[in-house]
């Protein structure tokens, strides 16, 4: 199969490569590295500001956030020059890719204003508080309450995993505001400012090193939040939740399959993969592409494939995860301290690619977990695709 896009596609493509010739930070500017994923270095926030006011932060968005109204095949030639370079547009993705998108999508006017705009032009960092102790995934079980207190909602309760919170200024954050209404109904979404009294942020270190401080615990103690920092309806918070992860899984494969071309390269057989090993990460290389380029025809088309996407994350995630194994159990135990990485490093990537392959492969579980599960995207094949019957 062979891509091919119409003139107005790669004039989009040939006039953003043309920005990032001319304004791409060098790595002397670039001298701070990001810290967690909500925090953003003052030479990133100019970075992240430039895009903005130049439509091409969010292309798809209109010009007033970040972006040019971009089509969503100009959007996929968009990711793929980024991805050729290995950098990001932002170093805060899920303030800028899920929280401010999600309050375009459900926001009042002033909360897009106050909140979302900010937060695109990285005036503000966002993090998203959604997991908590025994209900991961699983987000119809989350047991934060708020409870409503005049023109305040008044919460209580506990967030984990919670990436950046330490670094953010704001929390989107999931509360059960009728306890007594079925499991999926009486959630409810607020915004609430870090510096709020009674918010307690608690950063831990991850499995790759002590020193990599994103992951945190939020404790919420009588915490008062305006009635107007609620997105959406009071008790829909379920539909905000849905609308909030779809942005972030419409074009989620691709970054699987960017990942794995990456992989091509920095995993060639003779520094890392056997040849049966190299063997099945083209073949999922090429597999995934194929399968996510008939996805986003369909998507051009307007034609919405919720299932497929669940197929690509799972396809997209193991495969990931699998290349990395692979290596890993290859190289012995020079895995624990050899560059997993031919390409130089890059400082406007938000990976760490002078990691050793053992970090590299400790990462790969991120991408079984963020954006939903492999366990809860099959769940969705299973009832969806194949047809069978919930258990």
């Amino acid at each position: 199969m062979q891509l091919t896009f119409d003139p107005d596609v790669e004039e989009f493509r040939a006039e953003f490569v043309g920005f990032l010739t001319e304004h791409l930070p060098s790595e002397a500017e670039a001298t701070q590295r990001s810290e967690s994923s909500a925090h953003v270095p003052e030479w990133a926030r100019r970075w992240q500001r430039l895009l903005f006011d130049s439509g091409w932060l969010l292309p798809t968005n209109p010009p007033e956030f970040g972006g040019r109204n971009a089509s969503v095949l100009q959007q996929y030639v968009y990711l793929e020059e980024l991805s050729k370079r290995r950098i990001y547009h932002s170093f805060n993705p899920q303030g800028v890719g899920i929280i401010a998108a999600s309050l375009l999508s459900f926001g009042t006017e002033e909360q897009q204003r106050d909140w979302a705009v900010p937060i695109l032009r990285a005036e503000l960092t966002a993090a998203l508080g959604m997991s908590e102790p025994g209900a991961g995934s699983d987000l119809a079980g989350l047991r934060t309450r708020a409870v409503r207190d005049g023109d305040h909602y008044v919460v209580d309760g506990q967030k984990v995993w919670t990436s950046g919170a330490h670094d953010a200024d704001v929390l989107l954050t999931f509360v059960r505001t009728d306890p007594d209404a079925p499991k999926h109904k009486g959630i409810s979404v607020l915004l609430i400012p870090t510096d709020t009294p009674g918010v307690t942020v608690r950063p831990f270190a991850s499995a790759c090193a002590a020193d990599d401080l994103d992951f945190n615990e939020v404790y919420f103690e009588g915490v008062r939040v305006p009635v107007t920092n609620r997105v959406g309806p009071e008790n829909e918070g379920w539909s905000v939740a849905n609308g909030s992860l779809g942005h972030e899984r419409t074009l989620l494969w691709l970054s699987f399959a960017n990942r794995l071309e990456d992989m091509l390269v920095d995993f060639h057989p003779r520094t890392a993969l056997d040849n049966d090993g190299y063997a099945r990460l083209v073949m999922d290389s090429f597999a995934l592409r194929l399968l996510g380029s008939a996805a986003l025809g369909r998507e051009s088309r307007g034609e919405q494939d919720v299932p497929t996407l669940s197929v690509l994350k799972v396809l997209g995630s193991e495969a990931v995860q699998s290349a990395a194994e692979r290596a890993l159990d290859n190289v012995g135990p020079d895995g624990l301290t050899h560059p997993a990485v031919s390409a130089p490093p890059n400082p406007l990537n938000l990976e760490c690619f002078t990691s050793s392959w053992f970090e590299r492969y400790l990462r790969s579980f991120a991408g079984t977990i963020a954006g939903g599960t492999s366990e809860i995207q099959r769940n969705i094949i299973a009832q969806r695709v194949l047809g069978l019957p919930r258990a």
